[in-house]
């Protein structure tokens, strides 16, 4: 099922000179010369990532243990050798499964369960290995409050803990997943089953020849059966890196140094690239994956597609929310900005800190400083004197897995209280309120803290629709002192938002040295006009995979006589290069679902429906599909057909607002408007926070003649998203029409602060004025 190549792996000097890149060649034959890194390595976190379940390295008690999660009973033991487990499989009936493979170690560790077609599943009952007086010791669900059910998405044996697609890249060293759309099936293979040296430092071929070279007089070197056979060149003595391919070398020769006067640390020269970082994020941030065919100090864009600061991924002030593996909090980071790299502070060996606790802290920061009371207001010793515990907040994962932020930022109970957002403070003063912490921060400082990060009210206002969030986004955007994911993220919003200032807020983003601003950039035009988005053109040939593939599917529908040739041509290799990432995750319904909507764009009408049923398949309770099926099939004059489309997405996700909502416009456009309006009505209470809901349910109130219905559900939307300019316009309309022009008068002026250089609004207003006076 699995081809393990140690093996051809420790033979590849004998042939990696066939190869343009180098060969991976194996833990065992690092060891040797870095037995200190070698010894540091040995069962840290990252060499305990994977392993064959064995008595030794499997850690949970399948001594005959039973464990009841909401009525399903499981049971764990030993059958002739192997670790056994009884529970419920794909049928929801129970079913004995032999455990191949360990996973994690600390403070959990998860069991891998082979499944047909090449698959390993993820358990989602795992065995809590921390000490049993913090807790550990015993069985635990991943999913305590929630039954999942064998037909939930979540549960084990489904695609969302599949670990060929979601963990293995991370957790195995040159891991090439093997799908096969056709089969359906993987042939997933590693060189090493855990995160061993390669797999942060490259692929090691030249590098061990490079060492020989080193070790023997040059004649010799050039008559060693090992070389034999190669270019010498590529062996040079003078070979480039040492032969690997990525010097992680951003640390030597630097220094901390304090300043007296401040108590913090300047690094004694700048940091001029991010390639150690970079490698860190390859797995330790959250991204989509765009190809398996890259490797240590490949560039991060080539390969991945990071996420930004995403509403249910990040709180409005950058914290974390869903588990997003600390990258994007460190590049949030005064400390990020200051030059920092994660070695600063973790021995990239051990992957444990570099001093215990505050201590790795007090390496830049002076504790005659920070660590005084002056400076934490709380007693010796206590946790809220902890650096860690006020500007690092932890948050569980998997029940029992504390991550610590790693945007280094002041806490902010201020925000808590405007915006929701978590902070330190009450993290531990449970029994009191965000209010509180912020009238004490006050009183201890005599200011408001404000740190770094200055970006909450601009992204909270654009995540719950405020007249303001168009202006705020732009400041971000253009401000160069801001973090890099910041700006990015709210060049991405600030597209639905649409002025000559935002305009030039997204060209500078697009041309922008950070890709993560381009890539901002271009999400800022999708929903734009062809005009907007011929701005795109430049990045087709981007230096970055993950920034021109972007690119090309912008500009995909736009006419070939609006584009040069030579941008043609690298549209259609940008196109190409989209798809093979999209099959490359071709047992993702959301491949799928963008695959299909790239051919919709390009007018391939059958493909388009082929994948979005495709994704249908893959993931029955997908309700984008559902929903871009449907409008594909009502363009093409299968009306029918598209509302049974949505009818059988609400039999799998009958509270889905997104469903109800297009069958109301189906409905609509077969004619039938009692049901179309009971279908708006119920999405627009499903989902009130989305104005687009509230508008059309009101447009379609006032269309069967309910304007006084149609008014106070434009007023639900409006006081939801104040923001909202379609809601606006629509309250100016109906009041106007029913002879309400005071009202309209106001909600008009209401419309001119959103948009103040607008010269159709202010003569409506002027019109409006004159009519009520």
């Amino acid at each position: 099922m699995f081809r393990f190549l140690i093996g051809l792996i420790l033979a590849a000097s004998a042939q990696a000179g066939t190869d343009a890149r180098p060969s991976y060649v194996g833990q065992a034959r690092c060891a040797p010369c870095h037995a200190e890194e070698t010894t540091r390595w040995r069962g840290s976190h990252h060499d305990l990532a994977m392993q064959e379940a064995t008595g030794e390295t499997v850690l949970g008690d399948f001594g005959e243990r039973e464990f009841e999660h909401l009525g399903l009973r499981s049971r764990f033991y030993r059958k002739d050798g192997a670790f056994m487990v009884r529970t419920d499989g794909p049928d929801g009936e129970l079913h004995e499964y032999p455990i191949e493979y360990t996973f994690g170690v600390y403070p959990l560790q998860q069991y891998l369960i082979a499944f047909p077609g090449g698959r390993l599943q993820a358990l989602d009952i795992a065995w809590d290995s921390r000490p049993k007086e913090a807790g550990g010791q015993r069985w635990m669900h991943l999913h305590p409050d929630d039954p999942v059910r064998h037909d939930d998405v979540l549960h084990w044996t489904g695609p969302n803990l599949n670990w060929n697609y979601m963990c293995a890249d991370c957790h195995s060293t040159n891991l090439r997943k093997g799908y096969d759309a056709q089969a359906d099936s993987y042939d997933t293979t590693w060189s090493e089953i855990d995160v061993s040296c390669e797999a942060c430092h490259g692929p090691g071929s030249d590098h061990l020849r490079w060492a020989k070279a080193q070790a023997q007089p040059r004649d010799e070197v050039q008559k060693s059966p090992d070389v034999a056979a190669l270019d010498p060149n590529v062996f040079d003595r003078a070979l480039p890196n040492m032969g690997l391919t990525v010097r992680l070398d951003e640390r030597e020769g630097v220094a901390w140094p304090i300043d007296p006067a401040t108590g913090q640390a300047q690094r004694s020269k700048p940091r001029i690239t991010s390639q150690e970082i970079q490698v860190c994020a390859r797995c330790h941030s959250r991204r989509s994956q765009l190809t398996d065919q890259t490797q240590a100090g490949d560039p991060l864009l080539d390969a991945f597609r990071p996420a930004l600061l995403s509403e249910g991924l990040y709180h409005a002030d950058g914290q974390v929310g869903d588990e997003v593996y600390v990258w994007g909090s460190l590049l949030q980071s005064k400390m990020y900005q200051a030059g920092i790299t994660c070695s600063d502070c973790h021995d990239p060996h051990s992957a444990d800190l570099r001093l215990p606790g505050d201590q790795v802290c007090s390496q830049c920061h002076a504790p005659d400083r920070y660590a005084t009371k002056a400076h934490h207001f709380h007693p010796e010793d206590s946790t809220g004197a902890s650096c860690i515990e006020c500007h690092m907040l932890a948050k569980h994962y998997m029940v029992v897995d504390a991550r610590h932020e790693h945007s280094f930022r002041v806490p902010r109970p201020d925000q808590s209280v405007a915006l929701g957002t978590p902070n330190a403070c009450t993290n531990c003063h449970t029994d009191k309120s965000a209010q509180w912490a912020a009238d004490q921060v006050v009183a201890w400082y005599g200011q408001v803290p404000t740190g770094l990060q200055a970006y909450a009210p601009a992204l909270h206002a654009a995540r719950t629709g405020q007249p303001e969030a168009g202006a705020l986004l732009q400041a971000i955007a253009v401000d160069s002192g801001q973090p890099g994911i910041a700006r990015a993220t709210a060049l991405q919003a600030l597209g639905g938002y649409p002025s000559p200032v935002m305009l030039e807020a997204i060209k500078q983003g697009l041309a922008a040295k950070d890709p993560l601003r381009r890539l901002g950039a271009l999400a800022a035009l999708d929903g734009l006009g062809t005009r907007e988005r011929l701005l795109a053109v430049p990045l087709l040939e981007d230096d970055l995979k993950a920034v021109r593939t972007e690119a090309a599917r912008l500009l995909v529908a736009v006419p070939d006589d609006q584009l040069a040739p030579e941008a043609q041509v690298q549209r259609a290799q940008g196109i190409e290069e989209y798809i093979a990432a999209r099959q490359f995750n071709a047992e993702r319904p959301e491949a799928q679902f963008n695959l299909a909507g790239l051919y919709a764009d390009q007018g391939r009408v059958q493909d388009a429906e082929q994948h979005y049923r495709a994704a249908i398949r893959l993931q029955p309770q997908f309700i984008p599909a559902y929903v871009n099926l449907a409008q594909l099939l009502s363009k093409n004059g299968r009306e029918g057909e598209a509302e049974a489309t949505l009818r059988a997405g609400l039999e799998q996700q009958p509270d889905s607002a997104d469903l109800h909502h297009a069958r109301g416009l189906s409905l609509i456009r077969q004619k039938a408007s009692g049901p179309a309006l009971a279908e708006l009505a119920k999405a627009a209470e499903l989902a009130p926070e989305n104005a687009r809901y509230g508008y059309v349910h009101a447009v379609a109130l006032h269309a069967s003649g309910q304007s006084d219905a149609a008014i106070a559900a434009l007023a639900r939307v409006h006081r939801q998203r104040p923001g909202d300019i379609d809601t606006l316009s629509a309250l100016i309309s109906y009041h106007s029409e029913a002879g309400q022009l005071r009202q309209a008068l106001d909600y008009a002026q209401r419309l001119q602060q959103l948009q103040p250089g607008n010269p159709n609004i202010a003569r409506l207003v002027t019109q409006l004025q004159a009519a009520v006076h």
